[in-house]
């Protein structure tokens, strides 16, 4: 009799716990004890294995175990629509809360825009002028602009020549072209003196 009491208790708690609420139902696997015995599957499985067993049973010419094998396929079926229920109801919550973001990110970016003083258009709808918008102030610097030097913004030196510095003597002529008359700028020969 006690392993009887104790067998009842754990198949209460397990239908208990496998019950609606809490995780994914849809894909959930169940254990049905049926008339015909154990049923495992999703609901959906378990919803067809049941209907299937009544058509069986109606050929049969069962209308008792036609309208039990329904009746379990019944309970599954309201399992199966509360669980999409659920689901439906927290994906539109979701989206709710999504559209209520994207709002709020909306706003806070046109404060922003008209916090910088960067108008997109007029409230009539026109564009606005770019000529009436407040515009800058003109800061003259003392030389120090305050940026960071980099060595792309400081002169380039000028390249050293790769010639060598150090050139050959001009050749001396020879003695007997020193008296030769050398010629002029325009390339004639000067005349010779006698």
């Amino acid at each position: 009799m006690k392993s009887s009491r104790s067998r009842s208790r754990s198949k209460n708690n397990r239908n208990r716990n496998s019950g609606g609420g809490g995780g994914n139902v849809v894909n959930r696997v169940f254990d049905s004890s049926g008339p015909e015995g154990k049923v495992r599957g999703t609901p959906q499985q378990i919803i067809d294995k049941y209907n299937q067993l009544a058509r069986d049973a109606q050929l049969a010419g069962d209308r008792v175990a036609t309208e039990n094998f329904q009746q379990h396929a019944e309970h599954y079926l309201r399992m199966l629509s509360e669980a999409q229920r659920e689901i439906d109801a927290r994906r539109e919550e979701q989206d709710r809360q999504n559209r209520e973001r994207q709002a709020e990110r909306d706003r806070e970016r046109a404060a922003r825009q008209e916090q910088e003083g960067s108008p997109r258009q007029e409230h009539d709808g026109t564009a606005a002028d770019p000529a009436q918008a407040p515009q800058p102030d003109v800061v003259e610097a003392d030389g120090d602009s305050g940026l960071v030097e980099t060595p792309e913004s400081q002169p380039k030196p000028k390249p050293k020549s790769t010639r060598s510095r150090s050139r050959k003597p001009k050749a001396e002529p020879a003695p007997e072209q020193a008296d030769a008359p050398q010629p002029d700028a325009d390339g004639s020969a000067p005349e010779a003196a006698e």
